[in-house]
């Protein structure tokens, strides 16, 4: 379990400065690990994480990507644009150590979609969860076993992560769509 965040502004979050601290404590995570650990980038934000660790981690393999389209509960409102990303994991995943991924931690609703979508390829060891920002606002029991920041905003708000040509990480804030 994570010490507790102190909040920051969303103004002041740096994405390639939060980015940094999530590397170095992946390091140590690896470091430590009885086996291998087995990234899973969730789409989208999670996946450039994802891909961008395992090249600093210098894993073996590639990251995987595990979309949340298809076991979302708000299908109905979303449509099929979300569906735009397929699962793909390029190793097994029945007994694997896997550290799911993602840029932003809200509701807890993605998460539970992706752990719904991760078990349909079969069960892993262990599955736990990495973000760069925590939102707070939780309306499932769902925790990232770690967590670089916390940042409250209110449900009126996105916190968005987005990547420019040259591969740097940002955030943008942008009003929730109606």
């Amino acid at each position: 379990m994570n010490t507790p965040l102190k909040a920051r502004p969303a103004s002041e979050l740096n994405a390639e400065s939060l980015y940094q601290e999530l590397l170095q404590q992946m390091r140590v995570i690896v470091a430590k690990a009885d086996s291998p650990v087995r990234l899973v980038g969730i789409a989208s934000g999670g996946v450039w994480l994802a891909h961008r660790l395992q090249a600093d981690l210098g894993l073996e393999g590639s990251a995987g990507v595990v979309s949340s389209s298809m076991h979302r509960d708000d299908f109905s409102t979303r449509g099929l644009s979300s569906m735009s990303v397929q699962t793909q994991l390029p190793f097994e995943i029945n007994g694997a150590n896997v550290w799911l991924i993602d840029d932003v931690l809200y509701t807890g609703r993605t998460i539970r979609a992706v752990l719904n979508e991760l078990f349909d390829y079969g069960r892993p060891a262990a599955v736990k969860l990495a973000v760069l920002v925590d939102r707070g606002q939780r309306e499932l029991p769902v925790e990232a076993n770690l967590a670089i920041a916390r940042s409250d905003l209110p449900a009126t708000q996105l916190l968005e992560l987005s990547r420019t040509e040259d591969g740097q990480l940002t955030f943008g804030i942008e009003a929730t769509p109606e």
